[in-house]
């Protein structure tokens, strides 16, 4: 080759390998490259000049940024947007900034943090419902793609401190277990440290937490005043104290999500006390009141009408008085847990607000992931986790215990009519995206150094996947278009910036697709086409996509979607579902699924447990979520557990799954082998020995047999308990449970780790083994 064609070449290359690092030092290629050494190197250390690489510096001025997401709280629950349970936490923020009144989630929880916390639309990432449901299609897998990077692993990327404290639902079930893998936990998607729960809801007082990937255990137990709001907020305030004690010039990132207030409704009586009697007048009433509270706020145009409430919700007045006192006892409960969260939340904004540029911190408060949740059903339940398996509660069944409601003792949950009181003045709840009752939350965004306004609100139309847009452009960084090697996907949101000085600037965002188990809604430009796909407390079956009936509405003019015009503008409905269809295509929308609690068992979603029929457990293996461990639902299995007794006598669990929500177990009590199946707490099954098992090796075998499953709802079958090939003892266990024991809690091997699957030995739990176990093996028939 000439000398020419050499430097000629040599130039080529020079442009081709120099053109992507000046790209990739604007920010739309992440990691930022490094900087090119400047520094001298001569053959010794005498002459030659240091260059360290430097860590990157966030842009000049950066916001500290504070995301918080309550659960479950409906638009008309705080008293912050009309609702009647005080929250004077969160009207103190809102009084420092704005309220936004027409923001909107995606109608259920994983969904909906997906797109937060991307900008992307919901299916985009895989999450088109919560993970436990997740199907084989790239809307429904519940596997966050590389391509779809969340706000934290950008701002972490620009020189941020990032940290996620509380639920985390948005790790494929399979993955959750303390063996991993990692690739979708908080701490492989941009979080440098997290202190929460995987799943969708855990106890306020019996919790399985994690701290980055290591399970952990609650230090106190309920009875010494353990509480999870409280322990969240503690980790939180000790986070930022300890990032800005060491590093006070470097900005944050701190993500707070507690599990409140999705159920189990857990709260200490003293909160619950402050509401006694205060919703005796019921949830028509309270609904009205709520209206003309948003009224006189401000927060809902004056001509907004309440929407009618759905023939299958019954008229306060039209119930029994057993009937009306269990159901305000509900939701006693469940506002003093509001109530609770408020201020435990606050504690944490006055922590944020205390430091030295607390000003200068961005602080986004979203007051729900979705609407009100109707998973309690019509009469309110002890056990919102039957409710999920389509079990249901009966009001007989639920007063004996109205005094123990909110405490450890059970999954309780409140009727379906305080969800629809919760989300008013809109038409349903959580699980119906097609109508605002399960997308609408409000929102709070509090900036002191830049929005001035301060007690505004604001009414331009926005989504949950504008969020990490808004974080991008306060912060002043551009949105990537790489991240470590994966090109991006673009965000589906705006920014929402424009809104802070200017309350009547046009809105952004001209259109939104919703979709979640069938229900589908599209909005443009002011209307909104609905389909309703069935009452979301049904949570078995499905209703079929053939009949599906379309509703229109113009909310620009009818606030609270109450007045259907289908009828009267076929065209613009034809238009809009047309919308719909291209939405759903673009975003991987189909195939929509209506079903729910039969997806929660898939035999082709991955896992441990997949294809195998035996398992072996060494001691002291803990922490198996219920999607690694032995399917043993309404099926035929045998346990048996290899022992040695010591001296003195064996006392422990040998193996446990499940909690006091459902589950089984097998341990020594008092020596004496004793197998129990609880059934949602209603019904426990116990078969024991005679006598204490001499100490020495022994093998106690479990051996259940299921009846044929012609009506698979709550059919049970046999269990013969058998030491060292000898039965001792026979019982049948009438029902058992056809899909899932708990949200969060366990298999463990040596010990009942979180909430006791036996009341037996509650007190002295996690009831660990004191003799030595050898194996425990599983085998599935």
């Amino acid at each position: 080759m000439s000398p020419r064609l050499l430097l000629r070449s040599a130039t080529v290359l020079f442009v081709v390998i120099a053109a992507p690092v000046l790209a990739a030092s604007d920010g739309s290629v992440l990691p930022l490259p490094a900087e090119p050494f400047s520094g001298v190197i001569k053959e010794t250390f005498e002459g030659s000049k240091q260059d360290y690489p430097q860590p990157v510096k966030p842009p000049e001025d950066a916001p500290n940024v504070v995301l918080i997401l309550l659960d479950d709280l409906g638009f008309g629950q705080p008293g912050t947007f009309g609702g009647p349970v005080p929250t004077p936490s969160m009207d103190e923020l809102a009084n420092q900034g704005l309220r936004y009144t027409r923001f909107h989630t995606t109608g259920i929880c994983s969904p909906t943090r997906a797109a937060l916390l991307t900008g992307r639309n919901h299916h985009q990432v895989g999450f088109g419902t919560i993970t436990e449901l997740s199907t084989g299609y790239p809307g429904y897998n519940s596997l966050w793609p590389r391509e779809t990077a969340s706000v934290a692993e950008i701002l972490k990327d620009h020189g941020y401190s990032t940290a996620a404290f509380g639920k985390w639902h948005n790790t494929p079930d399979w993955e959750t277990s303390p063996v991993g893998p990692f690739e979708h936990w908080p701490t492989s998607l941009g979080f440098e440290y997290w202190y929460g729960f995987q799943g969708g809801e855990t106890s306020q007082w019996e919790p399985q937490l994690f701290r980055n990937t290591t399970p952990v255990e609650p230090v106190l137990r309920p009875e010494q005043g353990y509480n999870l709001n409280v322990d969240l907020v503690d980790d939180a305030i000790g986070w930022i104290s300890q990032q800005q004690s060491i590093a006070p010039d470097k900005p944050y990132f701190l993500y707070f999500a507690p599990g409140a207030v999705h159920a189990p409704l857990h709260v200490s009586e003293d909160w619950i006390e402050r509401f006694s009697g205060q919703f005796d007048q019921g949830w028509d009433q309270v609904r009205e009141q709520t209206l003309a509270r948003q009224k006189e706020l401000g927060l809902v145009p004056d001509d907004t009408a309440l929407s009618a409430r759905p023939d299958e919700i019954e008229a306060w007045d039209s119930l029994d008085a057993d009937a009306k006192r269990l159901y305000a006892k509900h939701q006693e409960v469940f506002a003093g847990f509001l109530a609770q969260t408020d201020h435990e939340v606050g504690r944490l904004i006055e922590a944020v607000r205390a430091l030295p540029d607390g000003d200068n911190t961005l602080i986004i408060y979203i007051a729900g992931d979705n609407g009100p949740s109707a998973e309690g059903s019509i009469t309110g339940t002890l056990n919102n986790i039957m409710t999920q398996n389509g079990v249901p509660d009966t009001v007989e069944n639920q007063l004996p215990a109205i005094d123990e409601i909110g405490g450890p003792a059970h999954e309780n949950h409140y009727p379906v009519g305080w969800a629809w009181a919760g989300s008013a003045p809109f038409q349903w709840m959580k699980r119906v995206p097609s109508h605002f009752g399960g997308t609408r939350n409000g929102m709070i965004v509090s900036w002191p150094t830049h929005i001035k306004n301060a007690g505004g609100v604001r009414s331009q139309f926005h989504h949950v996947v504008d969020v990490a847009p808004t974080i991008l452009d306060a912060v002043g960084v551009v949105e990537p278009k790489e991240v470590n090697g994966a090109e991006q996907i673009p965000m589906a949101g705006v920014s929402m910036n424009y809104t802070f000085a200017d309350a009547d600037a046009a809105g952004t965002r001209h259109t939104q697709y919703f979709e979640t188990g069938g229900h589908r809604a599209l909005y443009h430009d002011g209307w909104v086409a609905a389909s309703f796909h069935g009452a979301p407390w049904q949570l078995t079956g499905s209703v079929g996509f053939e009949n599906n009936r379309w509703e229109l509405y113009n909310v620009d003019q009818d606030f609270s979607q109450s007045h259907d015009l289908a009828s009267r503008y076929p065209d613009k409905l034809a238009e809009l579902q047309a919308m719909f269809d291209q939405e759903a295509k673009k975003f991987e929308v189909y195939p929509m699924d209506d079903r729910f609690a039969e997806r929660a068992v898939n035999p082709q979603r991955p896992s441990f447990t997949q294809g195998r029929s035996r398992f072996s457990y060494a001691a002291g293996t803990t922490r198996i979520p219920e999607g690694n461990a032995p399917p043993i639902y309404q099926r035929s299995h045998v346990i048996t557990a290899e022992i040695e007794v010591p001296e003195g006598g064996g006392e422990g669990v040998l193996i446990a799954t499940g909690g006091s929500s459902a589950g089984y177990t097998l341990y020594l009590d008092g020596g004496v082998p004793v197998y129990e199946y609880n059934f949602f707490g209603q019904q426990f099954y116990r078969v024991a020995g005679d006598k204490a098992l001499a100490p020495g090796r022994h093998t106690i075998t479990l051996d259940y047999q299921q009846q044929p499953l012609e009506s698979p709802s709550a059919l049970g079958g046999t269990a013969v308990l058998s030491v060292d090939g000898n039965k001792v003892a026979e019982g049948e266990v009438a029902k058992v449970v056809s899909s899932r024991f708990s949200a969060t809690e366990t298999m463990d091997i040596g010990m009942d780790l979180g909430a006791s699957v036996s009341k037996v030995y509650r007190e002295r739990a996690p009831f660990t083994y004191n003799g030595t176990i050898e194996q425990v093996v599983v085998e599935l028939k």
